[in-house]
């Protein structure tokens, strides 16, 4: 038994570097060794056993590279918030990132704001992303935690000292307002379920950039089994409004009407084209696949980073950092037939 312990050594002769090193890491001096060596040191001592869990180490530190990523539970998301498009594309790009620098992600849905900073705590974590709860929940927390932490598109009515990932929302809107029009569109439809806050920024941008009086808009259910009932009521009236364009506040919205005017035998984009917004996965897969307005996902987590990183540090960031956001044209839309008279 004493032959195959693992001995310190053993880590830094795999390794290629010194036992100093290797002790540092395992007592959490990691201050003047870098973030690539840190995890290597960590990756080989759970691989050879030298420490079967790294779980009690990490919370006796003072730097626990823990980042917890916190998505509120919507009823709008009934059950299945780590389903949405949105949200699934950004843990994605938080694990890529995380795993670049060395970092842990703890993962956990709550309805409750109360639950952060017990579940920060707990864990001794270096940071929080946060997703999906309202401005007086984020300026609640700051007064409950001195974790430091950042908003995912997160909206504030009021000056904040919260730090806010978000991105050009009406910006998109505009955008997908402008390439409706350039495409011979004359009547469009917007669909969200309501029109508040970034919604309501993607919508007026569109509008802006479509036509003056051109665009209406339907405040539609956010629960499935009643947006399917408010589709079937109103169908024959969308007919008869003769919109050849739809704009969602989102590729799930997007997607769901395009399944349902594809029951009733409604041709996309021949008969009615539509856009989205967030370019989820979905959109690439759709038949037709979705012209959308994509938002950076990687430029999105690597901000965030950077910035819990600056916090910890004793850095400031901007309260409001504004990332871009491009349309990207697939097969749900193209250029309008001429009309002749």
């Amino acid at each position: 038994m004493e032959q195959n312990r693992v001995r310190i050594a053993d880590i830094a002769e795999a390794l290629g570097i010194s036992t100093a090193t290797v002790s540092n890491v395992i007592h959490g001096k990691t201050a003047k060794i870098s973030d690539a060596t840190v995890k290597r040191v960590e990756q080989e001592l759970e691989k050879t056993g030298y420490i079967p869990n790294m779980a009690g180490i990490l919370l006796a530190r003072n730097n626990s590279r823990i980042i917890g990523v916190v998505m509120n539970d919507h009823v709008k998301y009934e059950g299945r918030v780590l389903e949405d498009g949105f949200v699934m594309s950004s843990l994605n790009a938080l694990s890529r990132e995380a795993n670049e620098k060395g970092y842990f992600l703890m993962i956990k849905t709550t309805a409750d704001i109360r639950e952060i900073p017990v579940f920060a705590s707990m864990w001794n974590m270096d940071g929080l992303i946060l997703m999906g709860f309202c401005e007086a929940d984020y300026e609640a927390l700051r007064s409950q935690t001195r974790i430091s932490f950042v908003v995912y598109d997160g909206y504030f009515a009021a000056c904040s000292k919260v730090v806010n990932l978000t991105i050009g929302h009406y910006d998109g809107g505009y955008q997908a307002g402008q390439y409706a029009r350039e495409l011979g569109h004359t009547k469009a439809l917007c669909l969200a379920d309501n029109d508040l806050c970034m919604d309501k920024e993607r919508m007026d941008g569109f509008r802006a950039a479509f036509a003056p009086g051109k665009a209406l808009f339907w405040q539609i259910p956010a629960l499935q089994k009643e947006r399917s009932a408010y589709y079937a009521e109103h169908f024959r009236r969308f007919l008869n409004l003769h919109s050849t364009v739809v704009f969602a506040a989102s590729d799930f919205y997007a997607l769901d009407f395009m399944r349902f005017l594809q029951t009733k035998g409604v041709r996309i984009p021949d008969d009615v084209q539509i856009i989205g917004f967030d370019d989820t996965a979905a959109s690439r897969e759709s038949v037709p696949t979705l012209t959308t307005v994509h938002q950076d996902a990687a430029q999105r987590a690597k901000t965030a980073l950077a910035c819990l990183e600056a916090m910890r540090s004793g850095r400031e960031c901007e309260a409001q950092i504004v990332l871009p956001v491009t349309l990207i044209p697939r097969e749900s839309t193209r250029k309008m037939p001429c009309r002749t008279l």
